[in-house]
């Protein structure tokens, strides 16, 4: 890992919208002016609390506070004119699909579904391919080998080791013996030095595609992720933040992420169950002089293409109300926060001074419903949605509207991901960004085929309340289990060569049970009381070494 950082002065800050609604910071919602408190009528003195009140109940309310800033759209106090939300069919069943439950039979095949033999082949050529260039006496790897490197990974992961050192994983004091059982140290560091995802001498320019170097096997295992599961209706678009300080075009600051800096992946997660089921790579601006314009917008469009149906929960940096009629079109909705300098909204909405604690006002058009929730004296937050079309406040506790309730509820889907994802992480330190996104790869494939194999098969490890390490601990010995197996020298450590000696005996299969024949008199002795255990080859009887006759095989032929 580098000890310098690049020069965060070229790196954007990204706000981020993660905490929840009633609990606005700073960095989510502005000091707003108090236009509103301090207007004056035509007399020149300022409004008394008594009209200011009539204002928020909406009696004898100024036409232009329910004007957008822009002046484009017309609000309303009321849900009279809103029509009633009705949700499309998704044509979907929520869950895994019928291509993964057909196939998957344990947990070692829910893993394989997404790292599939196609990648792994791929990874293979291209790793055996730069090793012959840069590793002075290379040895191949071939799949297998491949697949016990991924699962010596899996298995640092479960032991929480990600930061721990090869060396004191391979320890003989210290590590753990299914390591050095597995392969040599030197073979493992081998493998992580020569790993690569394409050809570097055919590779196209780096201003055509910024991901070159790691995109057909992030093309690949994508695609597999919208194969085998089916998101149920409430989806959460968010950001994600790939942990990675190296050298990398296209690296991020985020301040408000634990990591900071690294690389930003949008993603799209069934709220449900966390499932990733659509990622995208953000690799920049699409060039050095041209600024995207409704990033947000196209982010969460290209996130939810070939949907309909659902409902979209997202934070401000997305939310929009032209997101919101072009989901309308898609047949989906949105509910979102929203920021308040957007030109849509109406002023009054804006104004949070004077305002009762926990007070909510709502606007209506005829599909959108946003509503202006004081959740701190002289602070409210802003919420925009086209499923909640009336005026609903929850009568407990603060008072919250439903929209903010549904919100908060939806509003966590990528963040369990991260949070799970990182609890039982095999990423390890690099300066090779793509090696730190196939770390990503694979955490992100053991939780998407834990789903999996949880919804295929939900009494499975029931009463445990540690299931998932189970396992991914489970799917780290199958990948390591074949490697062991043919293992043609044990090795120098007593414990790994009793791990290499077990496996070995387990995989031969359970040992012939040899009946021994029982001890009886000799049949021909009569004097003496001699118990033997060898017979005749004709007749079967029991007969000592005085009774019995010595023949080779040429003779008695």
């Amino acid at each position: 890992m580098n000890s310098e950082y690049e020069d965060s002065s070229a790196l954007s800050p990204v706000e981020s919208g993660d905490e929840e609604a009633e609990e606005v910071s700073e960095a989510e919602t502005e000091q707003l002016g108090s236009s509103s408190d301090s207007d004056e009528d035509e007399s020149g003195e300022k409004m008394d609390e008594t009209a200011a009140a009539e204002d928020e109940n909406g009696r004898e309310m100024d036409e232009t506070a329910w004007t957008s800033k822009n002046g484009k759209i017309s609000w309303s106090p009321t849900d009279a004119e809103t029509f009633r939300y009705i949700p499309a069919a998704t044509g979907l069943i929520p869950g895994p699909t019928r291509y993964a439950t057909s196939r998957i039979v344990d947990p070692i095949s829910s893993f394989a579904l997404l790292l599939t033999d196609e990648i792994v082949q791929h990874i293979v050529s291209m790793t055996n391919l730069h090793g012959k260039r840069k590793i002075p006496g290379w040895r191949d790897i071939d799949a297998e080998e491949f697949r016990a490197y991924v699962g010596l990974l899996v298995l640092s992961g479960v032991y929480r080791s990600k930061h721990e050192s090869t060396i004191s994983l391979w320890s003989e004091k210290w590590g753990r013996s299914i390591f050095r059982a597995t392969m040599s140290q030197k073979r493992f560091q081998h493998i992580s030095r020569a790993l690569r995802f394409d050809d570097k001498l055919s590779r196209p320019p780096r201003r055509v595609d910024k991901l070159a170097p790691f995109r057909k096997v992030w093309n690949m295992w994508t695609h597999r992720l919208e194969m085998l599961f089916s998101p149920d209706r409430d989806l959460c678009v968010d950001e994600q933040l790939v942990a990675f300080k190296g050298r990398c075009s296209f690296r991020q600051y985020m301040p408000k992420k634990p990591a900071k800096y690294g690389i930003k992946i949008w993603a799209a997660c069934d709220v449900k169950t966390s499932y990733a089921w659509r990622l995208q790579v953000y690799t920049g601006k699409p060039a050095p002089d041209r600024v995207e314009v409704n990033q947000g917008m196209r982010v969460v469009l290209d996130m939810t293409e070939g949907l309909q149906g659902h409902v979209v929960t997202c934070d401000n940096f997305f939310t929009s109300c032209a997101l919101a009629d072009e989901l309308l079109k898609r047949k989906m909705a949105l509910v979102g926060t929203i920021k308040q300098n957007k030109p849509e909204l109406p002023p009054h909405l804006l104004q949070a001074k004077k305002r009762a604690l926990f007070s909510s006002i709502f606007a209506f058009t005829k599909t959108h419903t946003l509503v202006s929730y004081t959740a701190r004296r002289g602070k409210n937050v802003l919420l925009l949605s086209t499923k909640h079309r009336r005026p609903d406040v929850s009568t407990e506790g603060k008072r919250k509207p439903v929209i903010i309730q549904d919100y908060n509820k939806c509003k966590g889907g990528v963040d369990k991901l991260d949070q799970v994802v990182g609890t039982y992480s095999c990423r390890r330190r690099t300066n090779y960004w793509p090696l730190a996104l196939f770390h990503n790869l694979l955490d992100v494939s053991l939780y998407n085929a834990y789903v999996l194999w949880t919804s295929i098969e939900p009494s499975w490890q029931k009463q445990k309340g540690y299931k998932r390490r189970l396992f991914i601990e489970e799917v780290g010995e199958m990948l390591v289990n074949p490697h062991i197996v043919k293992r043609e020298r044990l090795p120098r450590s007593s414990a790994a060569a009793a791990v290499v000696t077990q496996m070995t005996a387990a995989a031969a299969g359970p040992s012939p049970i040899i009946k021994c024949k029982g001890r009886r008199q000799c049949e021909l002795c009569k004097e003496k009381r001699r118990r033997i255990v060898n017979t005749c080859c004709k007749c079967e009887k029991y007969t000592c070494k005085d009774h019995s006759v010595s023949i080779c095989n040429n003779c008695s032929a």
